[in-house]
């Protein structure tokens, strides 16, 4: 079953900062030290590289697609990343330091109250929220992409505690492992616009093969690591283009191949143009049969990648390929013939 992308840098420098929790539902960020309120951070090297963590993960786009074209694939299922999971999100003393407020505040109300000191033994001084074993493990929590708003509500919001080595709770379907690592890395992928080269290209004539291509340099594998640091985990999830698919925007017009599908070869799509193969059949193309007269006819193009994984501990695996592409105006016009 095929499923769905860090940049490794020095914390030392950085460069945004930016809370994604509400003030009502505000959570401290794990590790978020004493500002808290912190999901979502950039760091910068010396480089200029940049990494992104998100939710207690942290993403390596340094790989990924890049430039204006730029878009997110789609799943060629009905597959989506998760739309929240489950990562290591306070150490005993953070968790205190956010849950104790709460209490005092008594806006959650008195018998909620009450239960959550329970639960979290607070009363303890060396042992409330698993304080003795500091440094041996962490409190989860769920963390809800926000790119995936129907799906919040499947995490619920309690937290619980996980040792050190151990593995989450099998009941936390989207706890943090290299294949949940892999899924979100998905979601980060973004691939090259899809905007063919015709030839001819200002305008085609009618029963003219017209050339079709894509520019080998910017169809290449693209890939985005996911890892969470503390847990010593990752996964890297690779797109590689395989095929173009051309619809001409009419049924009065003929592909190359019949099937609209242009193969990837050596590590191009398609093949330009060159003079002298005026009545050679294009490896990837299209015929109008008739004109777009005062207007001009949509072709699409639209590129398929495959996608696998690879993640710590050997772990790996397929998910789904992914589409990305665009629309584009061609125009049509009749061969005029001259009458003597």
């Amino acid at each position: 079953m095929k499923f769905r992308n860090v940049l490794m840098l020095p914390v030392g420098l950085t460069v945004l900062l930016l809370s994604v929790a509400s003030p009502a539902h505000a959570e401290k960020g794990f590790g978020g030290g004493t500002d808290g309120n912190t999901e979502q951070r950039a760091d910068a090297d010396g480089a200029g590289n940049v990494s992104v963590t998100v939710g207690g993960v942290v993403f390596d786009r340094s790989k990924n697609g890049s430039g204006d074209s730029v878009g997110a694939v789609t799943s060629s299922t009905s597959w989506s990343p998760p739309a929240c999971w489950y990562a290591p999100k306070f150490t005993p003393q953070e968790l205190q330091d956010y849950l104790e407020p709460i209490w005092q505040a008594g806006s959650t109300g008195y018998e909620w109250d009450a239960k959550q000191r329970e639960k979290y033994n607070a009363k303890d001084e060396k042992k409330g929220f698993n304080k003795d074993k500091t440094g041996k493990g962490y409190w989860w929590g769920s963390y809800v992409n926000k790119s995936y708003p129907p799906g919040w509500d499947k995490c619920d919001t309690e937290y619980f505690w996980v040792d050190k080595g151990d593995p989450p709770p099998a009941d936390k379907e989207n706890a943090v492992t290299p294949e949940v690592l892999a899924e979100l890395a998905y979601a980060e992928i973004r691939v090259p616009g899809t905007k063919v080269t015709l030839a001819p290209a200002e305008a085609t004539k009618v029963n003219l093969p017209t050339w079709a291509w894509l520019n080998g340099a910017d169809f290449k594998p693209v890939s985005v690591t996911a890892s969470v640091e503390v847990l010593g985990i990752n996964a890297t999830a690779t797109a590689e283009p395989v095929s173009l698919q051309i619809k001409p925007g009419t049924p009065d017009a003929e592909t190359y191949p019949a099937s609209g599908v242009c193969e990837i070869k050596d590590g191009r799509i398609g093949a330009p143009y060159e003079k002298g193969k005026a009545d050679e059949m294009p490896p990837c193309g299209v015929k109008y049969l008739r004109s777009s007269g005062d207007g001009t006819f949509p072709l699409q193009a639209t590129v398929t990648w495959e996608i696998h994984w690879t993640g710590s501990g050997g772990a790996g695996g397929d998910l789904p390929d992914g589409t990305f592409g665009a629309t584009q105006d061609v125009v049509v016009q009749e061969i005029q013939a001259i009458n003597r």
